[in-house]
């Protein structure tokens, strides 16, 4: 086995941003070790090591040099190989080709078996390993790829990285790996923290590089998170039960901005707290990746927390540093609330006539209309009372007037957060200030529906405007577009109409196409509703998958009339927990069911004559009514699980009939009466869910 020796190879820049690093940090690894292996070269594990400066690879125990190898295949037996003249044949020249040989290289022996055979016999001698790591850390420099970002360059090479490349330590044990990059040639050495541990540092071996770098004030990232999330939690503790708000987004890009984290905590004054701390909070961590802090209660206190990457001993200079910058931040938050309170809500939701929702589909204050009276009929379908439905009707009015107020001009995300404080601080019923609030709610997979059932109605309303002007305008998404998220929009309206409303979405779509028309956008009224309810249908049923309801019970109930979400998944669970409790009587069922509807002539009708029928078909039929009345009642009690027992208890019956009847008989009139009984046993099923569905395929 051949000697090995650790490999160093790190990437020295200038700082870089944290999305772009962190996006090297997960390709880097595999990168390296990809090219280690198609290079021939054994090795142990490899391990990334990042900071905003530099991004490095460590691999264990590199061979020195790749294995020689002699590699013998067996190709054709030599009476295939060659002609009675001794010349070689097409086979053996394709033979010879596929190892980089000619055919007079390949070798006659007799095998194991007795015959002769020709044989590719090829040498690959071993190579040392230097010069295959110099060309590999060259092309990983310039096979890093970088999303969103625009590559830069330097000096006076064409070459590109995400920020200029100012050193590269390469080392092979302690040997230095010749690498150059634009004009940067490697060394051993790397440098330290520009404050903490400024120029170059020699680097002695690949084993030493992390202990080197921690003397030059350098952290890996994984010690800096740990350092980071340590000292929050101290602050915690002292500060007695509080909380430090730390997003992921927000805190993986403090980790990627320094190389020596230092958790201090700083305080704003107290004037700022009665601004709202939605807007107070995105300014500290969206400008200045500063974080909050909640008391025990939940409340916002006037410290935050700043992660810095100086001196420890100037902690005191460089809380106060953050302390001027947060206090101008907050003024520009204060001044902008406290500007926006001057404004009326009814002038604000006047300005929206001149913002554009959509080129084709008019402006934000068509779209507030549209959704104002979308409101009232999704409270007439969903049976709420007047209060509840005036309060949505209100919110609906103005629920996008916040879309023009300097403070959501500013913190975008904060629309409808703002327009709740807005109409709260203009006298509107707190449901009336909750529902603006909430309707943008569910914004992404998991998060919340809205607290009260106002804002379920107004949230529906603006989600199921945008799906429907959408396929109105003939723009629905494709398999790779969906700019106005969609999709997202309508599983957020399907997760309400299951949860909250209960309520039916095709009389809903009618409705909102129906506004649409009235502001003059042609669309097909007969294909578009159509369009609409089926996209909604498909979410539906991918969400139904996604709960891990199986395909065939999905395909089943779909195929069905049940269509009001709460209900769709009710029945859908109830009756994948059946057939998984009793798989045999569903099997048994869905194939009679499916020969059922094959034989069915729906032409007949279903009245029977009962002096034509036996004991098979008397039971059939006693028991299909039987269910039919036990279904019927079910369905008005949304009891899916006794609906479903109902239809499970055809099953004997309808095994009988077809193990004991002759359908198609010879006599006409007993064979019309059967089918007109095969035709009564299938509408017990029409409307429920196609049970043939669950049928095993042969």
């Amino acid at each position: 086995m051949a000697d090995t020796r650790d490999f160093l190879f790190e990437i020295g820049t200038e700082e870089m941003p944290s999305a772009p690093l962190n996006n090297a940090v997960k390709q880097f690894g595999p990168l390296i070790e990809r090219s280690l292996d198609e290079a021939g070269l054994a090795h142990g594990g490899v391990r990334v090591v990042s900071s905003p400066r530099r991004l490095a690879v460590l691999v264990d125990a590199v061979a020195e040099a790749t294995d020689e190898v002699h590699e013998v295949r067996r190709g054709p037996a030599a009476a295939i190989a060659f002609d009675a003249e001794g010349a070689p044949t097409k086979a053996a020249q394709g033979f010879a080709r596929k190892f980089g040989l000619t055919a007079d290289q390949l070798v006659r022996r007799e095998d194991t078996d007795g015959r002769e055979y020709v044989f590719a016999e090829k040498n690959i001698a071993s190579v040392p390993a230097l010069p295959l790591l110099s060309a590999l850390a060259e092309k990983a420099i310039a096979s890093l790829e970088w999303p969103n970002y625009r590559s830069q360059r330097w000096g006076s090479s064409h070459q590109s990285f995400v920020r200029p490349i100012r050193w590269i330590c390469a080392l092979f044990g302690s040997e230095v790996v010749p690498v150059t990059y634009a004009d940067v040639v490697s060394g051993n050495t790397t440098r330290g923290h520009r404050v903490l541990g400024p120029g170059e540092h020699v680097v002695a071996s690949p084993a030493s590089y992390e202990q080197v770098l921690e003397a030059a004030g350098v952290l890996s990232e994984e010690r800096r998170r740990l350092v980071i999330a340590d000292g929050i939690q101290k602050i915690e503790s002292e500060l007695g039960g509080a909380h430090v708000d730390t997003p992921k987004k927000v805190l993986d890009e403090v980790v990627n901005l320094c190389e020596w984290p230092t958790v201090l905590v700083g305080t704003f004054d107290e004037e700022f707290l009665a601004v709202p701390h939605e807007i107070i909070c995105e300014s500290m961590l969206s400008n200045q990746r500063y974080f909050p802090i909640y008391d025990a209660d939940g409340k916002l206190t006037r410290q935050f927390v700043v992660v810095g990457n100086g001196r420890p001993e100037c902690s005191a200079t460089i809380i106060d540093g953050n302390e001027r910058v947060v206090r101008a931040r907050l003024y520009d938050a204060k001044f902008f609330y406290d500007e926006d309170l001057k404004v009326p809500l009814e002038e604000f939701r006047s300005r929206l006539a001149s913002v554009a929702f959509q080129e084709k589909l008019g402006s934000v204050l068509q779209k507030s209309e549209r959704i104002e009276s979308l409101a009232l009929a999704i409270a007439h379908e969903a049976r709420i009372g007047a209060k509840t439905a005036s309060d949505a009707q209100r919110a609906a009015h103005f629920a996008k007037a916040d879309l023009v107020s300097s403070a959501v001009i500013e913190f975008t995300s904060q629309q409808g957060v703002m327009g709740g404080y807005y109409a709260a601080a203009a006298g509107e019923a707190p449901e009336v200030a909750a529902a603006i609030r909430d309707h943008y709610r569910p914004r992404f997979a998991g998060d919340e529906l809205p607290e009260g059932i106002a804002g379920c109605i107004v949230a529906v309303a603006d989600k199921l405007d945008t799906v429907a002007g959408m396929f109105a305008i003939g723009e629905p998404p494709t398999g790779s577009k969906d700019p106005y998220a969609l999709r997202r929009s309508t599983i957020g309206i399907l997760n309400i109409l299951r949860d909250r409303l209960h309520c039916a979405y095709e009389p809903l779509v009618e409705v909102a196409l129906g506004s649409y028309a009235e502001q003059g956008i042609a669309f097909d009224k007969d294909e578009v509703p159509k369009a609409v309810c089926a996209f909604i249908k498909g979410r539906m049923e991918q969400m139904a998958r996604d709960a891990k309801i199986s395909a065939d019970v999905v395909a089943a109930v779909s195929a069905g009339t049940v269509t009001v979400p709460s209900d769709y998944f009710a029945l859908a669970q109830a009756l994948q927990i059946a057939r998984s409790s009793d798989p045999e009587t569903f099997e048994n069922l869905a194939t009679a069911y499916a020969r059922a509807s094959h034989l069915a002539d729906a032409g007949l009708g279903c009245d029977v004559d009962a002096s034509l029928m036996g004991d098979a078909e008397t039971a059939l039929a006693q028991a299909t009514d039987t269910a039919a009345e036990e279904v019927e009642l079910a369905r008005k009690n949304k009891d899916f699980d006794a609906l479903i027992s109902a239809l499970a208890a055809l099953r004997a019956p309808i095994d009988r009939f077809f193990d004991d009847v002759l359908v198609m008989d010879d006599d006409e009139a007993l064979r019309e009466n059967r089918l007109k009984l095969l035709n009564r046993f299938e509408s017990v099923f029409a409307g429920v869910a196609n049970i043939g569905a669950l049928a095993k395929k042969k």
